[in-house]
C-alpha cells in the first residue's frame, strides 16, 4: 500500500521538501516488514532525530534492534510514530502525550481519563489562542493609531533617555 505524506505534518521540513514528498508516494511496511530509521523517517515525515527522541521519552515503545544495534521499524512502530506526530501537530504537549500514552497502554479502560486529558489540552490551547489574539489586537491598535499613540510615546521615551544621559554626565 502506498500513502502520501500529508502537508499538514511538516515538522521542520522545508516547503519544497514537503512538496517533493507529496509528489512521490512512500511504501508503508506491510505486516512483517521492517525498515531502518531513514526509511521510517521518509514514511512518517518525522526526522530521525525526532524518532529517537520519541523513543527516548516514551512516546513510542522501545524499538527492536538488530544485533548490530540498528533499529528495526515494523508497522506497529510506524503507526505509533504517526500517532505521536498527529497528536503533537494537534498541539498536545509532550508531557500530556506521555500521560495519554500511559493511559492508552494500560490494561484497564481509561477512556474517561483520556477524554478528560484531551479536554484539558483543548482548554489550554484555547487560552493560548485567546492570549495571542489579545496581543494581535493590541498590536493592530498600535498600528492603526501610530501617529497619535506610538509617535508620542516614542518622543516621550527619547526625552527620558536624553534626560538620563544628561544627568549621568553631570555625575561624572
Amino acid at each position: 500500500m502506498y500513502l502520501p505524506i500529508s502537508l499538514s505534518h511538516w515538522n521542520g521540513i522545508s516547503r519544497q521538501e514537503l512538496y517533493n514528498r507529496q509528489k512521490r508516494f512512500v511504501r508503508r511496511p506491510s505486516k512483517g516488514d521492517v525498515v531502518n530509521i531513514k526509511k521510517a523517517s521518509e514514511i512518517t515525515g518525522v526526522s530521525s532525530d525526532t524518532i529517537r527522541y520519541y523513543e527516548k521519552v516514551g512516546l513510542v515503545p522501545p524499538i527492536d534492534r538488530k544485533d548490530s544495534g540498528v533499529r528495526d521499524f515494523d508497522q506497529r512502530i510506524i503507526r505509533r510514530i504517526n500517532f505521536a506526530r498527529q497528536m503533537r501537530s494537534a498541539g498536545i504537549s509532550v508531557e500530556a502525550l506521555q500521560k495519554y500514552i500511559r493511559l492508552f497502554d494500560a490494561n484497564e479502560d481509561n477512556t474517561q481519563q483520556q477524554i478528560a486529558l484531551l479536554q484539558e489540552q483543548l482548554e489550554l490551547m484555547e487560552e493560548k489562542r485567546d492570549d495571542l489574539q489579545a496581543a494581535i489586537d493590541h498590536l493592530r491598535w498600535k498600528l492603526n493609531n501610530y501617529d497619535s499613540h506610538m509617535s508620542a510615546t516614542e518622543e516621550a521615551l527619547c526625552a527620558l533617555e536624553r534626560e538620563h544621559k544628561t544627568n549621568n554626565s553631570k555625575l561624572d
